[in-house]
């Protein structure tokens, strides 16, 4: 099959496959008249490469996968460097799982903190005699708008 139609049916553009292939994960055969030619095993490779980045992979984490396609394995991820990958990323995520827990946590102490300072000005405010409720808006000049 030509690019067109590669692309077509693994659901991405031509410049994506031309780049893939000067990456060197896309194999570059050519027939009698310079055309580009694929086949169905161009097409799995094509499809464990976008699988693989719907998850979040890099381009260049996906070549384990590829490699071992290509050397005949029925599945990208049966080779010892793809399981390589699949636990770096897993560190990764853990890293990034922890690094995100801790930011809402800390998000979520600051929204109670506002929400019991606001509480105190609402009853301040209520209280006879109290001041008038206000709000104040400060630019980064720190100029009152």
């Amino acid at each position: 099959m030509r690019i067109g139609e590669l692309a077509e049916r693994a659901g991405t553009s031509t410049r994506t496959l031309r780049y893939y292939e000067s990456r060197g994960l896309l194999p570059a055969r050519r027939d009698g008249n310079g055309y580009r030619t694929y086949d169905e095993a161009d097409l799995r490779l094509l499809r464990q490469i976008r699988t693989l980045q719907d998850f979040g992979f890099g381009l260049e984490e996906t070549r384990p996968f590829v490699e071992c396609l290509r050397a005949g394995h029925p599945q990208g991820d049966s080779c010892p460097d793809s399981l390589a990958v699949y636990r770096r990323k897993l560190t990764e995520l853990d890293a990034l799982i922890g690094e995100l827990t801790s930011v809402r946590a800390q998000v979520g102490a600051q929204l109670a903190r506002a929400e019991q300072a606001r509480e105190a000005l609402v009853a301040e405010a209520e209280a006879p005699g109290g001041p008038a409720p206000r709000c104040e808006l400060t630019t980064t000049e720190g100029t009152e708008t």
